[in-house]
Parts: structure tokens; sequence; C-alpha cells
């Protein structure tokens, strides 16, 4: 979250404006009815919500769910072993570098890289496998992906980049920023050579590839370059309880409101049907510049 507009006199919502646990539990049961299979609890960073862990395990508490959780790692030497116990099934570790003064020019966070590695090493130790996302911004951190290859080849761990997107509105964002996936694996397979491995179930958004010596697998999030619209069966809700159907959208639907009017399960349901039925989403398929300028939800507000 930029220092420069979240800073010390911003004022972040009230907690009787978020959502709570209980509710996230209600509204998530009513999504599993709908078909949904997989809940990742995301943020900003979803780790510094206090007593996580019970959120956690509520949403265990659903049968067949793939519960999973993306984090920054600066909390899980912590965290990892309650949120193992809770029921969390698997973590998504943010690191963009392994060179700290690269990780702080795409982070901003006050914190080293040898945190997060902790991190990672934490949840590991906790028995939750691990991923680890990177987004690729030219001339930023782009000589330094062959490096975090290296780094997490062998480990088990599964290393993915991402296409630096233009989510939200304060990021800056320029094409010309922009490292194609295809340039990616170009560079990662010079050094250690790859193949590609299909994908683990229809419309994940991650192209996988592994390494010819076996040394375990990457993947590559092309979002800008190779646009997955027709595929994505996401559905994104945000703290305070409005529904986003997609990353880069300029306006939610208000759930928190039905549910606080004491609308029945029933009515939630068909409020979150209709919506879907309704979206016609395709912002990265019609990326343009007039479409970079929106004023969208912002990443650190709606999560990846």
């Amino acid at each position: 979250m930029p220092k420069e507009i979240f800073g010390r006199d911003y004022r972040f919502l009230d907690r009787k404006e978020l959502l709570t646990f209980e509710e996230i539990e209600r509204l998530a049961r009513v999504f599993v009815a709908h078909g949904v299979e997989k809940i990742r609890i995301t943020g900003g960073e979803p780790l510094v919500r206090r007593d996580l862990e019970r959120l956690v395990a509520l949403l265990a508490g659903i049968s067949g769910l793939d519960l999973t959780l993306t984090t920054n790692g600066s909390l899980l030497p912590q965290k990892a072993h309650a949120l193992a116990a809770a029921g969390l099934q698997r973590v998504t570790v943010s690191l963009d570098s392994l060179e700290n003064d690269v990780f702080r020019a795409m982070n901003d966070v006050d914190f080293p890289v040898e945190r997060v590695l902790a991190g990672i090493e934490a949840a590991a130790a906790a028995g939750l496998p691990v991923k680890v996302n990177t987004v690729v911004k030219r001339n930023v951190n782009d000589q330094t992906l062959v490096d975090l290859a290296r780094f997490f080849r062998g480990t088990g761990h599964i290393l993915r980049f991402i296409e630096y997107m233009d989510v939200g509105h304060t990021n800056g964002w320029r094409m010309d920023e922009v490292v194609p996936a295809a340039e990616i694996v170009r560079a990662i397979d010079a050094e250690f050579p790859l193949e590609p491995v299909g994908a683990n179930y229809p419309g994940e958004v991650a192209k996988r590839w592994r390494y010819r010596d076996g040394a375990g697998e990457i993947g590559v999030i092309a979002s800008v370059t190779q646009p997955f619209c027709g595929d994505c069966t996401r559905a994104r809700v945000s703290a305070e309880g409005k529904l986003y159907t997609c990353l880069f959208a300029v306006k939610g639907h208000d759930l928190r409101a039905l549910i606080r009017s004491g609308a029945p399960d029933e009515e939630l349901s068909d409020a979150i049907g209709a919506v879907w039925r309704r979206r016609t989403d395709r912002y990265s398929d019609l990326r343009s510049a007039a479409t970079v300028d929106l004023s969208k939800v912002e990443m650190s507000y709606i999560g990846g």
C-alpha cells in the first residue's frame, strides 16, 4: 500500500464496517453451494487481522473446500503452526527478489527478504505446502529472476512469475514495464532447461513448466500478454462485504447490507447468482489506454 496515499493520517475502515468471521463463514457456505471449491484468504496482508486462525478454523469446517492463504510472509514465523492446526491447507508467499534493495523497491515494506524466507521455512516446518509469487517489472527485478529460480529449485516450493498488471490506479503502471511471460520462460530455460506441463484443472491461471532434470516446476501468469478472461471462474469479496467479479472491476456489489438486513440464505444466494450471471468482465482482453485510466479497485483492497 503506497505510503504517500495510505499514510499516518489515512482513515481506515472501522471494525464494525468489516464482515465478522461468522459473516464470512456464512458467505463462504453460500458460495460453496453455488459450486465454489477453493477459497483463498488474501489482502492487503491477511495476517494482520487479529485471530485469523479462528476464521481459518471456521472455513476449514466447510466440507470439501480447498482453503489457502496469500501473504507477504512476514508474520508466518509466529502464525504458521496455528494456521496449520486450524486447518489451512497451503500458503502462497509474495517475494519479488532475493536482493533487499530490489525487494524494497518493488514492495515499499520495512522488513528484509530474510524475514520472508524465515516465513517460508516456518510454513514448510508446519507442514504447509508453499507457492512463491513473483511480480516481474522491467528494469526493476527482471534481472534477478534466474537467481530466484536457482534458489527455489529442488526445495519443493513452486515459484510463479506474474506479469506486472495495471490493477488499481496507484501503481503508475505502464505497458513498457511488463516483461512478457514468454520472455521470462526463455530466461529461465536458458539456465535451467524447461518443458511444459498440463494444467491441474480447467481455468488454472498459471501456465506450468517443469525442469527437465526433475528439480521441480515453475509457473507463469500472463494476464497482460495472454489474457484468460474467457476461462475465469474467480469471484472476490472485500473485507467489508462487496462482491467483485473481476480483479480490475470499477465497482462492487454490497452483500453486507443484505446479510445485516436479516435476509435468509436463499435471498443471499439469489443475489450472488444474479450478479454472477450478469457479469461481462473482459478487462484483460480489452485493455487499452482508456481502460488503464479507469479508477479500478486497488490490489491492496481486493487481493490477487
